[in-house]
C-alpha cells in the first residue's frame, strides 16, 4: 500500500505541500491575533477589579456590554469572544514553543542513529505534554476550574490506569526500547515476522516501513520477537547447481581464478572476499555449490542478485552446464502375441 501523492499548492511558480501552506496561514493568523491581544489586552479583556467581598471582575472591556435583547447573543459577545481570543493566543504560543523545542531537539541530537531515535522520542513526549497543558489553559479561558481538574487528577489517573493498562505498558516499553538501544531509527529489523526499516520510535508506537513502502505501526508493548539485522554485516548467499557430469576440480579451478574479478564487477560494497564454500548439496538433478559474501543488510538482496548473474555468466563462458528440470517421455513398447 503506497502512500498517495500529496496535494500541492503553486506559489510564484513553486509547488508547496497544501498541508504546509494551510499550517503557515493558520500560524500567521494566530500570531496576528496574539500580538493584537497583547497590545490591546486592557481593551479586549478589561481590567481586573476586586470587589469588597473578594469577587474579581473585569471592567473596561469593549465586549462588556449588551448588543441585543437576546441573552444568549450577549453571552456569546461578552464572554465567548474574549475566551476564543485567549484560546487562539494559547494555541499559537503552544504551537510555536512545540516547533521550537522539536527543532532544537532535531538539530541538537540528530547526528547519529541513536540521537535521531532519542530526538523522535523527545518530540513525541513534547507533543503530548504541550497538548495536555494547552487543553487545560483553553478550558480555563472558558471559565472551567482547571485547578479542580488537576486536584482530582489522582483519582482520574487511577480510573484511567485501570482501563488503560496497555497504554501504560506501551509507554514504558517505548522508554526501555530507546535507552536499551535494542534498535534505532534507520535500522533494518524483523519485528513479529515483519521485516523493514525503523522509521520512528514514538512514546507509544513504533513505525517500520518495508521495501514496498508499507508502514507497519506496532504498539511498543507488542514487540515480542526482534531481530536487528543492522548491528553487524549480513551474509549474502548464492546457490548454484552444476551437472553431475561436470568435473568438480575443473569447476572449482574456474571459480578460484575468477572470484576476485567477480567481486570487482558487483556494484555494491562487500566486506572481504566472495567465498566459495564448496559442495552444499547433492540434488535430484545437479550438484549444489554455495557462495557467500558479507555486506550491509540494506543491500543484501542486491548483492545476492548480482552474484547470481555473475556466476551464471561465468559458467556460460566456461561451458559449465547448469541443470534444469526436464521431463523424459518414453514411448511404450508394444508386445505382439506370438
Amino acid at each position: 500500500m503506497n502512500s498517495e501523492q500529496e496535494e500541492t499548492v503553486t506559489i510564484n511558480h513553486k509547488k508547496f505541500p497544501k498541508r504546509l501552506v494551510v499550517g503557515l496561514v493558520l500560524l500567521v493568523i494566530g500570531v496576528a491575533v496574539t500580538v493584537l491581544s497583547l497590545v490591546f489586552a486592557t481593551k479586549i479583556f478589561g481590567k481586573e477589579t476586586t470587589l469588597p467581598d473578594g469577587t474579581v471582575i473585569l471592567e473596561g472591556s469593549v465586549f462588556d456590554r449588551n448588543i441585543s435583547d437576546n441573552a444568549f447573543i450577549n453571552t456569546v459577545y461578552s464572554s465567548w469572544i474574549p475566551a476564543i481570543i485567549k484560546s487562539i493566543r494559547v494555541i499559537t504560543i503552544a504551537a510555536i514553543v512545540s516547533l521550537l523545542l522539536r527543532f532544537i531537539a532535531r538539530k541538537g541530537l540528530a547526528h547519529t542513529s541513536r540521537g535521531i531515535t532519542i530526538a523522535k522520542l523527545f518530540e513525541s513526549f513534547i507533543k503530548w505534554v504541550i497538548a495536555i497543558v494547552t487543553i487545560l489553559l483553553v478550558l480555563g479561558a472558558f471559565g472551567v476550574n482547571t485547578a479542580a481538574l488537576v486536584a482530582s487528577a489522582g483519582i482520574v489517573t487511577l480510573v484511567i490506569g485501570l482501563g488503560a493498562q496497555s497504554l501504560v505498558a506501551d509507554v514504558v516499553a517505548g522508554i526501555f526500547l530507546v535507552f536499551e538501544g535494542s534498535f534505532e531509527v534507520g535500522d533494518i529489523v524483523i519485528v513479529n515476522d515483519w521485516r523493514g526499516t525503523v522509521q520512528e520510535i514514538g512514546i507509544r508506537t513504533t513505525k517500520i516501513i518495508d521495501a514496498g513502502g508499507n508502514i507497519n505501526i506496532i504498539n511498543n508493548s507488542q514487540i515480542t520477537t526482534l531481530v536487528n539485522q543492522t548491528k553487524a554485516n549480513s551474509l549474502a548467499k548464492c546457490y548454484i547447481s552444476i551437472d553431475y557430469r561436470e568435473s568438480i576440480p575443473r569447476v572449482e579451478q574456474v571459480i578460484a581464478d575468477n572470484l576476485e574479478a567477480i567481486k570487482g564487477r558487483i556494484p555494491y560494497e562487500i566486506e572481504g572476499d566472495i567465498l566459495y564454500k564448496g559442495v552444499d548439496s547433492l540434488g535430484d538433478s545437479g550438484v549444489g555449490l554455495l557462495f557467500v559474501a558479507y555486506c550491509k543488510e540494506d543491500v543484501i538482496y542486491d548483492v545476492q542478485r548480482a552474484m547470481n548473474r555473475e556466476f551464471k555468466l561465468l559458467f556460460d563462458e566456461n561451458n559449465i552446464s547448469i541443470p534444469f528440470p526436464q521431463v523424459v517421455v518414453n514411448q511404450p513398447e508394444n508386445f505382439e502375441d506370438k
